[in-house]
């Protein structure tokens, strides 16, 4: 966010969070589909690799991102984004502290973090350094389908003590897409409706969209 290089001045359109692939041409590809289709943020995300697997992909990934001038964003490893320098660290409530990822970081980073449908553990992930916060699951989805529901009028309530911008999280599909960005999300977290679809670059095009659209 704070890089020179990259095009995204703040959190805001389509963040897509790479699907679990151990093949890492696939990843590839899929990912270069949805900064095609004009995803402003990539979440590597994979719960099946290995360190190496980890390591590996999160290198070339980083490389794809690059050449978008997208930044890319590590789910839960700080160790990682440390050694390929990456842009940002996604973190959940059991994973490394906001605060201690910044400590570590320092200020040239995005940090964001998921706080479910808690307020408090936003606005102490605010307090802590957090560039962005994460809220859901807006609506039951095939990566974590037992998460708790945020209510229609969560995020208004939460923009009136949360300054930092919001990212709408779960289950979030084009059908239902502007009803999350109209809630006051500035940016949309998908993955399954988007790595998933027939055409990555044209779905990633349509949710990018509704932005312009909702605006």
């Amino acid at each position: 966010m704070k890089r020179a290089s990259l095009k995204s001045p703040r959190i805001s359109g389509l963040y897509a969070i790479t699907p679990d692939l151990k093949n890492t041409n696939d990843l590839l590809y899929k990912t270069q589909q949805a900064l095609e289709g004009g995803a402003q943020f990539i979440q590597y995300r994979n719960k099946l690799a290995d360190e190496i697997l980890l390591r590996e992909q999160a290198k070339l990934l980083l490389q794809l991102c690059r050449k978008y001038k997208i930044p890319l964003i590590i789910n839960d490893h700080l160790d990682l984004v440390i050694e390929i320098d990456a842009d940002g660290l996604h973190v959940g409530q059991d994973d490394v502290s906001v605060a201690k990822a910044r400590n570590q970081l320092g200020w040239n980073k995005i940090i964001g973090a998921s706080c479910y449908n808690n307020l408090d553990l936003a606005l102490q992930a605010e307090k802590e350094g957090a560039d962005y916060v994460a809220f859901g699951a807006f609506f039951s989805s095939l990566t974590k389908p037992n998460v708790l529901s945020v209510p229609a009028n969560f995020v208004n309530q939460a923009k009136k003590k949360v300054s930092i911008p919001i990212v709408g999280i779960g289950g979030i599909k084009l059908t239902n897409a502007k009803a999350v960005i109209q809630a006051g999300c500035a940016a949309l977290a998908v993955c399954n409706d988007l790595f998933q679809t027939e055409n990555i670059k044209v779905t990633a095009t349509q949710f990018s969209q509704l932005f312009a659209e909702t605006i």
